[in-house]
Formats: structure tokens, sequence, C-alpha cells
């Protein structure tokens, strides 16, 4: 299925501003390590970081496609099974990346795990600042007379 252009730029702003989060926590990891909590490697951390960047844009990418594909069907039911298996399948997935960067040693656990917040923080700055909805012109008011 090919995305359509509203989801496009949906997931491009969603990675731009998860990007923007993955910076931030690249300084205070660095930040946190120079006031001695924990060691920054820069290899190890860009690593959890990109893999979970990686994980949470997939994640939303799959939302934008399972609305798409739900948004002509008729039958409710079918519809909500989709949306379920697609809910699942996305918890998983996330899941299944948590556990892997708490076991595999080279990467830190947070920068691996804290990117898949990353696209809500993002959705609740655009929510925040009236950009998430583009607001309706306004119509004129009929009621009251020219």
């Amino acid at each position: 299925m090919k995305l359509q252009p509203a989801s496009r730029k949906e997931i491009r702003r969603i990675t731009l501003g998860t990007l923007v989060c993955d910076g931030i926590l690249l300084i205070a990891l660095f930040l946190l390590s120079l006031v001695g909590v924990g060691t920054f490697s820069l290899w190890p951390v860009l690593l959890g970081i990109f893999c979970g960047t990686v994980i949470a844009v997939l994640n939303f990418t799959i939302l934008c496609l399972t609305v798409q594909s739900a948004v002509g069907m008729e039958n409710r039911r079918k519809m909500k099974a989709r949306f379920q298996f697609s809910y699942n399948t996305r918890m998983l997935l996330q899941a299944g990346w948590v556990v892997a960067a708490f076991l595999i040693p080279q990467i830190p656990f947070f920068a691996g795990a804290l990117p898949i917040l990353f696209p809500h923080v993002v959705i609740y700055y655009l929510q925040f600042t009236g950009r998430l909805m583009p607001k309706e012109p306004e119509k004129p008011d009929e009621s009251q007379p020219s």
C-alpha cells in the first residue's frame, strides 16, 4: 500500500521531531556522564538511539498504513480487528526492542529505549502548540444580519 501525501507529511513531522529529541537525549546523556552519572561512549549511544528511532518511526508508519487501509472498510468488526492486530503487532515490536536494548550489553538501555517515547512527545508538543490539527477558517455568522 502506498502512503498518502497527508500520511507522508505526518511521518516526516514525527521523524523530524524524534530526531530533535534524539539530539536532546544525546546531549543529556553526555552531560550526565560529565557529572558522574553513568559513562558515555559515543558509538554505542548513537547505535542505541538510531535503532530506537527506527523502531519508533516504523511504529508510526505502520499506524498510518493501518488507518489508511481501515478508512474505506464497511465492516466495523473487520476494521476493529485490523486495528487490534496492528496495535498488538506494534506493541510487540516495541517491547521486543526494549528487551533487546536491555539484553545487548553494548547498547546503553536508556539510549535504546527512550526514542520509542519520542513520537508521543512530538505529538503532545504539536497538540500543545496548536499545530497538530489545522485550524478551520472561520465562517461568517449567518444568524446576524450584515
